[in-house]
């Protein structure tokens, strides 16, 4: 006795690979598969259709085949409505519940697909019925309540991954650039900075993802001047990032590092612990720029010009600053509610909040990662952000350039604007 069920796949299917992939998945799962339908768009522009039939020798393994084949965008023809259960609990999940991807989704419910609201990998769906009729969203585990309506299995989803048309270009293209660091940084630099700028002028979000290196390593002023200029939205950091920051405003040193000179003056490495007790004496960040103890750098900017930051904790905090959550989950939601509102992130030279920003993702957000170790950039897209670009250089060169090359574009269209008048 076999089992089969009919998938279908549309969009550049063939450019994008998902025609081959979800081939792949079958047979890897010892299933086997039959095309009914395969339409092929002979123009750049002009969408592919498959329809297949998929069979497996037991229930389990078909079920196997669907889950893994609908994890790339490949969907039931005959949709049903989605299975929605009750929370027997606050943060407990029914069995067997759906865990999203990061790709846009859809779920169906009483015959009408509705959208899910802030798509991210590794939540539960939640159905609730409004007076505007039912609406579905995600919600992380620790965020289900006793009742909550939670989709299980993966009937009556559509999942909708990035695609690849032919006619792509630029660094964004594909969605997808992988990791070299073999490509001519300059030029591409040059299209992450023109895609910051088309993303602003569209009215897009920017979120900026720093670590510590980028002080260190002197991009601390370049990062501050795009924060002025009205190119950052967003700040995601940690403890660290924020103490380096003020520090090398307070006594010109990073680590206890003299940023002109590279030399360690002595007693430099109290500079750190120093920054933040009188961080902590004036009361906080802003209260520190207020006072005048803080006089320039990126956190500076960010108070000056309303740009709002995140700053999460972790165990080997020095102090930490007034400004830090300590609270994981309280930190993973503000990183959320950031990542959500974000249509392009730059994530600058920090592996973990990286990581943990790119969790909170859309597969539709903009993604640049950049570090000179080639194992962050691709630990991120391992655990799932497909939709990042990664760049293995260094951010003490790599933000200056983009600074230059936004800021020199930004000149230009103005002078262009003048001439006009």
């Amino acid at each position: 006795m076999t089992f089969t069920r009919t998938v279908e796949l549309d969009g550049h299917i063939i450019d994008s690979g998902m025609m081959q992939q979800a081939m792949g998945i079958v047979m890897d799962l010892d299933g086997d598969f039959d095309v009914e339908q395969f339409d092929v768009g002979r123009q750049k522009d002009e969408p592919s259709y498959c329809r297949m039939s998929v069979t497996a020798d037991d229930r389990e393994t078909l079920q196997e085949i669907l889950h893994e084949l609908h994890q790339i965008g490949a969907n039931l023809t005959d949709p049903v409505d989605a299975r929605v259960e009750a929370s027997p609990a606050d943060r407990v999940v029914p069995v067997g519940f759906y865990s999203t991807t990061n790709h846009p989704t859809d779920v169906r419910y009483r015959g009408e697909w509705l959208p899910v609201e802030n798509i991210e990998m590794d939540c539960a769906i939640v159905i609730e019925e409004t007076d505007d009729g039912p609406r579905a969203y995600t919600k992380v585990l620790n965020g289900i309540e006793e009742g909550d309506l939670v989709v299980t299995d993966e009937a009556g989803i559509r999942v909708k991954p990035p695609e690849r048309p032919r006619d792509a270009s630029g660094p964004f293209g594909f969605m997808q650039g992988g990791v070299s660091s073999e490509r001519p940084s300059e030029s591409l630099i040059g299209e992450v900075a023109d895609a910051l700028r088309e993303t602003k002028a569209d009215g897009g979000n920017v979120l900026v993802v720093a670590g510590p290196a980028l002080i260190h390593s002197g991009g601390g002023d370049a990062l501050a001047e795009l924060v002025r200029e009205g190119y950052v939205d967003m700040i995601s950091a940690g403890n660290g990032f924020a103490t380096h920051d003020i520090e090398r405003g307070l006594y010109g040193t990073s680590l206890g590092m003299d940023m002109e000179t590279m030399e360690h003056p002595r007693k430099g490495h109290k500079h750190h612990i120093y920054t933040i007790s009188e961080v902590i004496r004036a009361g906080g960040i802003a209260e520190a720029v207020e006072e005048g103890l803080i006089e320039s750098g990126v956190m500076y900017e960010c108070v000056k010009h309303d740009v709002p930051y995140v700053l999460a904790g972790s165990i080997r905090d020095d102090g930490p600053l007034p400004d830090t959550i300590t609270d994981t989950i309280e930190a993973q939601n503000a990183i959320r509610e950031q990542a959500h509102r974000a249509d392009m992130v730059l994530m600058l030279s920090t592996l973990l909040h990286s990581v943990a920003v790119g969790n909170c993702l859309p597969s539709t957000a903009k993604t640049v990662c950049v570090d000179i170790n080639p194992a962050t950039v691709t630990q991120l897209l391992d655990r799932g952000s497909s939709q990042a670009i990664g760049m293995v250089t260094d951010i003490g060169t790599f933000v200056p350039t983009l600074a230059e090359k936004v800021l020199e574009a930004a000149d230009d269209n103005d002078d262009n604007d003048d001439d006009d008048n």
